[in-house]
């Protein structure tokens, strides 16, 4: 095989080799495409199993539990879903910055030696609340109510024993004293509600609370084969005991504070995840109403509708009652006019009814004789015949005396 062949057999062994390595890599291309493709599918794939509209979510209490971390709150304590109790002191806070250097220095070595005892992990809480004073408003406004009440009962005590002549002057100043005393009250507490009504106009007023959380695991008092009620009553021994022990250690710190009972968890843990609306709706409110406010927010459209019904058929029914009683008395008018006009025939139609009757007691001819008179009778009532008759018999007088006195005249002449 001479050179020249041999430069032509590599040559087209290198174009097979460069063509293979194309294919290769077209091939890589494809199947890494292919691939990528298959993995975009399966993402969208599951996105749209996942992704769900808004409109299609129903939220049941057992949805609305899930994302929250307890379970349920019973025997003063918060029991969570994986076998932890919980258990809380409020602490009350002190005026550190207004202390003596003294009082600081005990009441730092009694945070120290607080932190020294403890032998159980603990959570320092701090909450943050917006002061609603509609309640300190309304407990004003009823104790004002009762001082009025007691200061108008003064007042009228005070003056019957002014008008009572057998009381003794020290009594009236007794009296007088107790009542300028209830009326001093009464000013200074009307003031302290506008004071604090003005105060709430227009201004968030916050405070602080501070907590502190005590958890105990399930795991650390399991000893045996006990039920959840067991269970139970143990982690709140337990629990309690480890509550006491902290409240007595933070009483050196000049601190107090007292276990939360279940009502308060529940105002706690409302605050915590309501944190714009728990001045609005507080826990009092709520039991009041029976807890309606946390999710009725209008009442519903069928028993809306039912309401407005009911009052239409009312008010229609008392418009419908009042026309026909109105109608009722317009026709008794009207049968009262007619009468009225008819009168003078009713009176002569019973004249005759009555001399009819009694026709065989006065006799035929007596009774003919009155029924022509009737008929024939005029529509003049008595009353006024007998006016006209006076009056005729006045004028006739009055002539005759006019006659005797021209008569006189004459003679004198």
């Amino acid at each position: 095989m001479n050179n020249d062949n041999l430069v032509q057999l590599l040559v087209l062994l290198v174009g097979i080799i460069f063509l293979i390595i194309i294919i290769l890599i077209f091939a890589l291309v494809f199947i890494n495409m292919r691939e990528k493709k298959k993995i975009n599918d399966k993402i969208k794939k599951e996105k749209e199993k996942t992704q769900v509209k808004k409109s299609q979510v129903i939220y049941t209490p057992e949805s609305i539990f899930d994302f929250m971390e307890f379970e349920k709150i019973e025997d003063n304590m918060i029991i969570q879903k994986n076998g932890k109790f919980l258990m809380v002191v409020e602490c009350q806070g002190i005026n550190y910055d207004l202390m003596s250097e003294m009082e600081k220095v005990s009441v730092e070595q009694g945070f120290i030696s607080f932190l020294n005892t403890l032998r159980h992990p603990v959570q320092l809480y701090i909450q943050t609340r917006t002061i609603n004073l509609e309640r300190s408003i309304e407990g004003y406004k009823n104790k004002l109510r009762e001082i009025e009440r007691k200061y108008n009962s003064l007042e009228i005590e005070y003056e019957n024993l002014l008008k009572n002549q057998n009381v003794s002057k020290e009594e009236i100043d007794k009296t007088k004293y107790e009542l300028v005393k209830q009326k001093n009250l009464k000013e200074y507490t009307a003031d302290i509600i506008r004071d604090i009504e003005r105060q709430s106009l227009n201004k968030s007023i916050l405070s602080r609370r501070y907590y502190v959380i005590i958890p105990c695991y399930q795991s650390e008092i399991e000893a045996g084969d006990f039920d959840k009620k067991e269970m139970k009553n143990m982690a709140f021994a337990e629990l309690y005991t480890r509550a006491r022990a902290i409240i007595n250690s933070l009483f050196a710190c000049q601190v107090t504070g007292k276990i939360l009972n279940s009502e308060e968890l529940i105002e706690l843990l409302y605050i915590a995840y309501n944190r714009d609306e728990s001045d609005l709706f507080w826990m009092e409110k709520m039991k009041q109403a029976g807890f309606e406010e946390l999710y009725s927010t209008a009442p519903d459209v069928l028993d809306k509708k039912m309401k407005l019904l009911n009052k239409q058929i009312e008010d229609e029914s008392i418009s419908l009652a009042n026309e026909k009683i109105n109608e009722v008395k317009r026709e008794k008018e009207i049968a009262i006019i007619e009468k009225e006009k008819n009168k003078e025939e009713l009176v002569k139609d019973k004249a005759k009814e009555l001399v009819k009757k009694h026709k065989r007691y006065i006799g035929e001819e007596i009774a003919k004789k009155a029924i022509n008179k009737i008929e024939n009778s005029t529509n003049e009532p008595k009353d006024k015949q007998h006016e006209e008759e006076d009056s005729k018999e006045e004028s006739e007088d009055v002539n005759i005396q006019e006659k005797r006195t021209k008569g006189r005249n004459r003679r004198k002449k």
